[in-house]
């Protein structure tokens, strides 16, 4: 760590378009939308970061950080040795009403702060003791990436063809591989069924939609491959616990708190 540079510093930015490319940091990173959200990939998952969540990024991790509408963010680096080195490459965690308000505190200490004002170094240190404890439960809310370009082509079209009701045989088709085989990459590089990956994506697509844009939950239900909009809240709630306008209000309220 050079001595003329802050251990660890706050920054806030506005994005409208983000590069989708992959990159690291040679600083310890903790990663917040204060608004929007954004989308969070690393080698072995991806994830959705709305302002209920952050992500916790050791240094020099290779991570992909892309979104699908406005978003603003409220993020602290931290200096290589000037905290415990976290023992994960990366954790996304549930935020903590405590944790969220300190982010924004640490704002007002960019990249240009003293680096000699010990009682800023002091509030990093405890914000970043605060997010590994909270870090220590991880978050549920992600999906697996492939490794095997048939599971990727497999994902991709998962993904993609949620709203019409897929079935394995034509994503099979799509991969070009045997059910058999497709089933087999499922288990050795997601650790879960096809179903239970749609199911999931499913759920995630509801999240995003509900998160950062104006959609009803109606349409979100279709966009998202359910014909019947009790069917789509009992499966939002099993996966979130919360039904779907539960999390939309909760998180337009979060939307709309102040960013200093």
């Amino acid at each position: 760590m050079v001595n003329n540079q802050p251990s660890a510093y706050g920054f806030h930015q506005a994005f409208t378009t983000l590069e989708a490319s992959w990159r690291t940091f040679p600083s310890h990173y903790l990663l917040y939308a204060a608004t929007g959200a954004f989308r969070l990939e690393v080698a072995h998952a991806q994830w959705l970061l709305p302002p209920q969540r952050a992500a916790w990024i050791a240094a020099d991790v290779p991570i992909r950080v892309t979104i699908q509408a406005p978003v603003t963010c409220s993020s602290v680096l931290f200096a290589k040795g000037s905290i415990p080195t976290p023992p994960f490459d990366c954790r996304v965690f549930a935020i903590s009403p405590l944790a969220r308000e300190m982010i924004h505190y640490a704002m007002r200490w960019g990249a240009d702060r003293d680096p000699q004002d010990k009682s800023a170094d002091r509030f990093f240190l405890t914000l970043a003791e605060i997010c590994r404890e909270l870090a220590a439960t991880t978050d549920q809310f992600w999906l697996p990436r492939a490794h095997s370009d048939e599971l990727k082509r497999a994902l991709a079209y998962t993904v993609d063809h949620m709203a019409a009701e897929p079935n394995f045989a034509e994503v099979a088709d799509i991969a070009a591989v045997s059910e058999r085989t497709l089933a087999r990459r499922f288990a050795e590089e997601t650790h879960m069924t096809w179903r239970q990956f749609l199911q999931r994506a499913r759920m995630i697509r509801a999240m995003e939609l509900l998160a950062v844009g104006n959609t009803k939950v109606i349409e979100t239900a279709l966009a998202t491959g359910f014909s019947s909009i009790s069917a789509f809240n009992n499966a939002f709630k099993n996966f979130t616990g919360e039904t779907p306008t539960q999390y939309r209000q909760r998180f337009q309220r979060k939307g709309e708190s102040r960013v200093e």
